[in-house]
């Protein structure tokens, strides 16, 4: 049996637990975990190696988690000015407020590395649940480190939650509230290509993104689908901003590329597409149709109106929240054995007048 396992089957370690597992005093270790003090480079490698054995949380809201208080609750975002995601937060908080539990929210920045070290801080500030909002990297290792951080949550009495993201591999104590990404961008393709589209620009997002791989492959679905050949030169990966759909559109037609449609991976992606097409003199939808992905509500802004995939965000985070205080009032908090929970929203097509049949075939 592992240290870590031991430690956990007898309760949340403390600072004695290190203390003694590393053959030093209290006093020792406490100058350690603080950096205030100096101490020798082998001390220090001795005590923190006994602290990542015990998983042992410092922080002192942490240790006493399990007692009353009011519960908080972490809500990581990629960037608090994006507007889809910004929903999910409402959703979150509006429930939050609703059961007298406070809320807090971080920016991860589009970083890997920045989103992890967000979910450890959280967990050594001893909230009740970490929601994380936004598609995950698709790397090896973040899955993994991402893993350890649930077990390290669950093991501290709280829960991490992913929203609009694919669940973690394996028995990893998460819950996951996605919504149907891949149905959605099959239907908004096999939309335009019900009105005659065949030459589809596709701005799906980043590669390394499971939010544009869904997306990806739900266009591909549609194109297999209605039979006709999905042309890789026709994808442009990039960020789900409004500068990478203008540069995408501006570079397509700069380097002669025809197509008679744009399918965008965000709303915002697709009014800088809007603005590219206007800038090069095409009319919208009159020369190219254009659809986005999210509907907020810059896509009933927009002239023309824009045709687009609703993504229920804010009941996403609604959902989210209730999932982690169902489980908290339900007995432990704890997972109740088997793989997190995974519930999956719709999404659908929102028609506007962003869409229009092709002229002429290019």
């Amino acid at each position: 049996m592992s240290q870590r396992k031991a430690a956990s089957d007898v309760g949340r370690a403390t600072i004695r637990d290190v203390a003694e597992r590393a053959g030093v005093s209290v006093a020792s270790v406490s100058r350690v975990l603080s950096g205030n003090y100096p101490v020798s480079e082998e001390l220090r490698r001795r005590v923190m190696k006994v602290v990542q054995d015990l998983d042992y949380v410092t922080n002192a809201h942490a240790r006493s988690l399990a007692g009353g208080g009011t519960p908080t609750v972490a809500i990581l975002i990629n960037n608090i000015t994006g507007a889809a995601f910004a929903h999910v937060a409402k959703g979150v908080e509006g429930a939050a407020t609703l059961r007298g539990w406070l809320s807090l929210v971080g920016t991860t920045g589009d970083d890997p590395e920045r989103e992890l070290a967000l979910v450890n801080l959280m967990r050594q500030q001893g909230v009740a649940a970490v929601v994380l909002l936004g598609g995950a990297y698709d790397y090896d290792e973040y899955q993994l480190r991402m893993a350890r951080f649930a077990r390290s949550l669950d093991a501290a009495g709280s829960h991490l939650v992913l929203v609009g993201r694919p669940p973690l591999e394996g028995d990893v104590p998460a819950t996951t509230v996605d919504y149907d990404n891949e149905g959605g961008a099959y239907a908004m393709a096999s939309h335009l290509l019900s009105a005659g589209h065949r030459k589809v620009l596709v701005l799906p997002g980043h590669a390394e993104l499971t939010t544009a791989q869904g997306r990806l492959r739900g266009a591909r679905r549609a194109f297999e689908a209605y039979g006709v050949p999905f042309e890789a030169d026709m994808v442009r990966h990039g960020p789900y901003d409004y500068e990478h759909g203008y540069e995408a559109v501006e570079g397509s037609l700069g380097a002669g590329l025809n197509f008679t449609a744009v399918l965008a991976g965000t709303d915002v992606v697709a009014a800088g597409a809007m603005q590219a097409l206007r800038a090069a003199g095409l009319r919208v939808p009159e020369d190219v149709s254009i659809v986005g992905y999210d509907d907020i509500p810059l896509a009933s802004q927009l002239t023309p109106q824009l045709t687009t995939v609703h993504v229920p965000y804010e009941e996403m985070g609604r959902v989210a929240l209730r999932a982690v205080a169902d489980r908290r009032e339900g007995g432990s908090g704890r997972r109740k054995g088997g793989d997190g929970d995974h519930m999956v929203l719709g999404t659908h097509v929102v028609v506007r007048n962003s869409v229009r049949p092709p002229a002429a075939q290019p």
